[in-house]
């Protein structure tokens, strides 16, 4: 089994970056495709970002194109995503995820998920 866990979230003003991680511990972690996806209150899921398995191709949500980045690093079994210039309606939990069998752009290509991280931004 694959557990996820993300940390580095925190409050930030509108403007500022952050960045986030989610570490992977099991055995698989360099072969999936990697996701991350944000909730805001009163919402439903919504996808941010994505990365192969290798990392030579990453996707994002044209909300957050532009500025945020993800990356992953398979040596340490983490996959980052970097936010910058940082908006109000960026304020959400944050959610890794992992497809084991194939990448995709929705909730039902992943198969094994973080327990978030909050990120606030202020104006």
């Amino acid at each position: 089994q694959e557990q996820l866990v993300e940390s580095g979230g925190g409050s930030v003003q509108a403007g500022g970056s952050l960045k986030v991680s989610c570490t992977g511990s099991g055995r698989g972690f360099r072969t999936y495709a990697m996701g991350w996806f944000r909730q805001a209150p009163g919402k439903g899921r919504e996808y941010v970002a994505s990365i192969n398995w290798s990392g030579t191709y990453t996707h994002y949500a044209d909300s957050v194109k532009g500025r945020f980045t993800i990356s992953r690093d398979n040596a340490k079994s983490t996959v980052y995503l970097e936010m910058n210039s940082l908006k109000p309606e960026d304020t959400a939990v944050y959610y890794c995820a992992a497809g084991t069998t194939r990448w995709g752009l929705t909730i039902s290509d992943y198969d094994y998920w973080g327990q978030g991280t909050q990120v606030t931004v202020s104006s």
